[in-house]
């Protein structure tokens, strides 16, 4: 097999395995007495919801909101799309309508969150004392800064009147049961979309420290975040794990490397490249032919204004740190299909795509400084170009090293 047939075949694995109709249907609870209201938010939403209603034995109801592209129709529960990773008005006016729907729930009555990555933005109802333009302001700033995820979502969590806890304490007394797709470095579900229904850990004082570490302005108008809550279940229908692990059911001997790495992408990427090389000239730490395997969120700190996202950058950064060696493929791709701003889930990295680019007139190192790592992908026409996958377990990155 060609090695661009192991990894496009690796990476649709991974995403098949986070697969909804697959993931969800051995995770329904029990059927109330009462009402079965459903409330769904992110990436995954609209196949969450879809599959969730299928499976369903009796009277349903509920609210799904997702990212632009990435709807399913359903019959009884209503798909409503959003902006992502900015918040807009669509999705501040459908979480208004799932935090008033779920306050009407009663003891007999049964909630269902349906979570998945993206909903941090695409439930975005600040507090009352914090406008909507600052909060689409601070969430700018953060997306800019190379804050971490935790860091982000814990600032998005002491704005909302939705997040870290508080779609759960307004649906008690109803039993809240929360199905996720997890998204984050050790799929904490504390940080998966800043964790509506599950009481949060990080305090006032941790977003404010936030903040001032990236220089952003202090926000008046936070508010603490629920630390207890009753009634609440959690649990994990698909991880980034799992999907990694069936990434490396075929092909090469496979060695999962982690599934939780973060920083800087382009630096990580130089990290990668040094472990592939030393694989390749010394055989170790694993012998070739092998796929290194890895998942996470990494960030990118925009210093430039061009067009890519963390993928492309992480692809850009272990292409520069390769050189051209051989026998060193790799693809980098999010699992959503859709890498920060662009219109690919990522791309494919050949040995000779540095010489190939500059045959064309294109500065590789200059493209990096730039954060435009799409510009060399795209005139390479190695893109990787999936649509909307509509589930969502993070970055799935794979480096095939020959023999």
């Amino acid at each position: 097999m060609q090695p661009e047939s192991i990894l496009r075949e690796a990476f649709a694995r991974a995403v098949a395995r986070a697969d909804p109709a697959l993931a969800l249907a051995g995770h329904l609870p029990e059927p109330p007495t009462g009402r079965s209201f459903v409330a769904a938010a992110g990436k995954a939403a609209g196949s969450m919801a879809a599959a969730f209603e299928a499976a369903w034995p009796g009277p349903l109801e509920g609210i799904a909101v997702t990212r632009y592209g990435h709807g399913v129709p359903c019959r009884r529960i209503e798909v409503v799309e959003a902006g992502h990773p900015m918040p807009d008005a669509a999705g501040r006016d459908v979480a208004r309508r799932i935090l008033e729907a779920v306050e009407s729930l009663g003891a007999d009555d049964l909630f269902v969150f349906l979570v998945s990555g993206g909903g941090s933005a695409l439930l975005a109802l600040p507090l009352p004392g914090i406008s909507f333009e600052t909060k689409r302001a601070v969430t700018a700033a953060l997306l800019a800064s190379g804050a971490s995820i935790s860091e982000i979502n814990t600032v998005r969590k002491h704005m909302s009147a939705i997040k870290g806890g508080q779609l759960a304490a307004a649906a008690f007394p109803a039993r809240t049961v929360t199905l996720a797709i997890s998204d984050v470095p050790g799929d904490d579900p504390t940080v998966i979309a800043s964790g509506p229904t599950v009481p949060d850990p990080t305090t006032l004082g941790d977003a404010r420290r936030i903040l001032a570490a990236y220089g952003i302005d202090p926000i008046t108008g936070l508010e603490e975040t629920p630390k207890q809550l009753e009634r609440c279940e959690f649990h994990l229908i698909a991880t980034p794990r799992e999907c990694l692990l069936d990434a490396a059911l075929d092909g090469p001997p496979a060695w999962l490397l982690s599934d939780r790495i973060e920083g800087e992408a382009r630096e990580v990427g130089k990290v990668m490249a040094s472990m592939a090389l030393h694989t390749r000239a010394c055989g170790a730490p694993f012998p070739p032919p092998c796929l290194l395997l890895s998942g996470g969120e990494t960030t990118v700190t925009l210093r430039g204004t061009g067009r890519g996202g963390r993928n492309l950058e992480f692809l850009l950064g272990l292409a520069l740190a390769l050189d051209g060696a051989p026998g060193i493929h790799a693809i980098a791709c999010d699992t959503d299909g859709i890498d920060g701003m662009s219109a690919c889930a990522g791309a494919l990295l050949y040995p000779d795509s540095l010489a190939r680019a500059r045959a064309l007139g294109l500065d590789p190192a200059a493209c990096l400084r730039a954060n435009d790592a799409y510009a060399i992908f795209a005139a390479l026409d190695d893109l990787v170009v999936t649509g909307p996958t509509r589930t969502n377990v993070n970055d799935f990155r794979a480096i095939l090293v020959e023999s």
